[in-house]
């Protein structure tokens, strides 16, 4: 087998790729959304909104749509989670406010929480108005490191208290994972920098791309040059799988692959393999096997090492890739990874059993032929930039449940923090309550 036997770009025709990687889910008519809205009971004690992390008040929300009113109905979701637009896509509703909708315990078939939640906040932004305004100046400023979901949500809600922000993230675009971790087809048509535009629309926001903490940035030059900081940076490394061969050519981090796959103007030059193998069972490893089916790879496989019970990723989402043709083998870890000349070419796993909660090897092995292998077995937390000024736990930040970390200006959330979820939603209602917790510190403070 030759070093790049089976890696190639251009394995559809050109038209495949735009019909691939189509909008998942079509949204919703007006006629549509009306009917669906009529399903709602419009519960006084609605147990969706306890399961929704940022609280949005789903009744009123689903209310004011079969009112006749999305726009007001998009101002209600947009109040409690500003990217209420991309969670209506990402956000695995199944698992949250759509598990705990009475319908779904009555019939098995919820309200579509998600689908409506889209509906609204679509209809407001092609108009294109920001509903928010920026309080008068306070003359405080915050600096926030990393403009994904956590960092723009504090930043919108520190600006309608009317503080300066000025954000500052590594990558060349803002947005974090919405831009750079989630499959193509769930944010089709640049949806992740149009929200961005549509958060920075209130005033008093700016972002300086291509500043890293460590290297462009210090933590103590910030605490001194602001008045409050924001930490949002996520997790910038990936897990190594810890086996022989990791170091061969086509291994590769799901994430990187993920990200150049959505910076990619032509899906038809971006090269894959014809037998990937996927390790991990979360929803990164969901979304790069789907899309490597999708760009053509004829046999995709995701081993997850213990059973589909402890898989993080959502029956949904579990059964989304099997409908593309990705199959799931439980129970299996790697052991080796073989290559030639060079180049994987197949990978040796071990089954696996779980004994009162530990998981340990059989002796039992598994051959599986592959010319790309991706790791998607979590992210990890690099603490060096933060030079020692705020205490870790768990390897990540501490925080408090205002999200305030140990040092008196310096708050955190998102994946970055001790206790994270992992989740675009989560990180929004970080940021919202740091956000809320800095303005009490910036208007009490003597």
């Amino acid at each position: 087998m030759a070093a790049d036997d089976g890696i190639k770009a251009g394995r559809l025709p050109p038209e495949q790729y735009a019909k691939n990687f189509a909008d998942l889910h079509a949204p919703l008519s007006r006629h549509e959304a009306a009917v669906e809205a009529d399903r709602c009971y419009f519960c006084y004690d609605a147990p969706c909104i306890t399961a929704c992390p940022t609280g949005i008040d789903i009744p009123m929300f689903i209310r004011q749509i079969a009112a006749g009113n999305p726009k007001g109905s998009a101002k209600t979701i947009l109040d409690a989670n500003i990217m209420g637009g991309m969670c209506a896509r990402v956000c695995p509703t199944e698992t949250l406010c759509e598990q705990a909708c009475v319908r779904e315990a009555a019939e098995g078939k919820p309200v579509k929480i998600g689908q409506l939640q889209r509906f609204a906040t679509d209809a407001l932004m092609a108009v294109g108005t920001q509903p928010f305004k920026c309080a008068a100046t306070t003359g405080k400023r915050v600096a926030i490191v990393g403009a994904g979901p956590a960092g723009l949500a504090c930043a919108h809600r520190l600006a309608m208290h009317g503080h300066d922000v000025t954000m500052f993230d590594a990558r060349p675009k803002s947005a974090g994972l919405n831009e750079y971790g989630i499959a193509a087809y769930k944010a089709v048509d640049n949806f992740a920098q149009r929200e961005v535009d549509f958060i920075l629309g209130i005033g008093g926001i700016k972002i300086e791309t291509g500043k890293a903490l460590g290297r462009d940035l210090t933590l103590d030059a910030l605490t001194k040059d602001y008045d409050a900081v924001f930490l949002g940076m996520g997790l910038p490394g990936v897990n190594g799988l810890g086996v022989p061969g990791e170091d061969l050519k086509g291994v590769e981090d799901a994430i990187r692959f993920i990200a150049e796959l959505r910076q990619t103007k032509d899906l038809a030059k971006l090269s894959v393999g014809r037998r990937i193998v996927v390790i991990g069972g979360g929803m990164t490893a969901i979304d790069v096997a789907v899309q490597s089916k999708l760009l053509g790879a004829e046999d995709v496989t995701i081993l997850y090492r213990r059973g589909i019970e402890h898989m993080k990723a959502s029956v949904y989402e579990q059964d989304l890739a099997q409908t593309k043709g990705v199959r799931i083998k439980h129970g299996l870890q790697p052991k080796a990874i073989i290559g030639e000349a060079g180049h994987v070419t197949a990978i040796e796993c071990e089954y696996t059993s779980e004994k009162l909660g530990k998981l340990a090897g059989t002796g039992e092995t598994l051959r599986i032929e592959a010319d790309m292998v991706f790791k998607a077995i979590g992210q990890t937390f690099d603490g060096d930039p933060l030079g020692g000024l705020v205490a870790l736990g768990s390897g990540r930040i501490k925080v408090d449940a205002e999200r305030r970390t140990s040092a008196v200006k310096i708050w955190a959330g998102g994946d970055c923090i001790a206790g994270g979820k992992d989740l675009t939603v989560s990180a929004v209602e970080d940021g919202k309550q740091a956000a809320e917790s800095i303005n009490r510190f910036l208007t009490t403070a003597v």
